[in-house]
């Protein structure tokens, strides 16, 4: 028997939901039936649209803003008749170390980062609870919050405080609403040239992904889809990810050259002082 992803009937919000990995899994979620609503600060280029045709609606929001966005889901609500998913995708990050930042750029690439998703699923919870059939809120995270971010540390601890942020919603929202976060890795973007340069550069770095590429937004959207379908009923306070076997060990490539060690290996390995952090592309800059 065939499993299909079936969100007919469900309304989705998808913050940074124009452009990027963001417009990814609203195409997803359009595709597996549901009614898409991407939130940002300007609207997309073109419409976010499925394979049926049909497009993500817009709304103009800064999530950073409290007021807003519950007024903006609101209007969702009265709208379509209810919210079921949210998708907390805005985020992203400048690359800067640490030493060369001020406190008030590292405390607002924090604020985007983890406050703005706090604040967007304590505005989606107040329309949830009321719902039968509760919702299902998904963090899109980052391999950065796994391990050291150099260049991007605000971003990465942001982004780590996320995944705890998920894991405790899980317990405090059961039963009536699932929380969960997909813990993304480097996603091939309309801006990847910003941080990987020309097509070889995105070539190269894809190279030090076991997988040997890097995603697409699709591909990040398919697995949102299926994480908020009722295939994954069950599944609430998890973290999964999704990074094509994340990063190669950098041991293995300095082993490869020493008496006795490892035969090399056919990927190239790239260096670069472009950021790792990719996954969101600055989806509400």
């Amino acid at each position: 028997m065939a499993i299909g992803i079936d969100l007919s009937g469900r309304v989705a919000v998808v913050t940074g939901g124009t452009r990027g990995v963001g417009a990814g899994i609203g195409r997803a979620l359009l595709a597996a039936g549901a009614t898409v609503v991407a939130a940002a600060r300007r609207p997309p280029e073109r419409p976010v649209a499925g394979t049926d045709g049909r497009t993500a609606a817009f709304e103009p929001v800064d999530v950073r803003d409290p007021d807003a966005v519950t007024a903006c889901f609101t209007r969702v609500r009265d709208r379509y008749g209810s919210l079921d998913i949210l998708v907390n995708n805005a985020g992203g990050t400048p690359y800067r170390l640490l030493a060369d930042s001020t406190p008030q750029q590292a405390a607002r690439v924090v604020e985007l980062n983890l406050i703005a998703p706090l604040t967007t699923s304590l505005a989606a919870r107040a329309v949830m609870a009321d719902q039968r059939t509760g919702g299902s809120i998904i963090m899109i995270g980052s391999v950065s919050g796994t391990r050291p971010s150099p260049g991007t540390a605000a971003y990465g601890a942001a982004k780590a405080g996320l995944e705890n942020l998920a894991r405790t919603l899980a317990v405090e929202w059961a039963p009536h609403i699932r929380v969960n976060t997909l813990v993304v890795g480097m996603v091939h973007t309309e801006r990847s040239h910003l941080h990987y340069g020309d097509a070889a550069g995105v070539a190269a770095v894809g190279r030090t992904v076991p997988l040997g590429r890097l995603a697409t937004p699709d591909e990040v959207g398919e697995v949102c889809a299926f994480l908020a379908g009722d295939r994954c009923g069950y599944v609430t306070g998890a973290s999964l990810a999704v990074h094509g076997g994340g990063e190669r060990p950098a041991f293995l490539e300095a082993a490869a050259g020493a008496p006795g060690g490892p035969p090399p290996t056919s990927r190239t390995p790239v260096t670069t002082d472009r950021p790792a952090t990719t996954d969101q592309e600055d989806a509400d800059d």
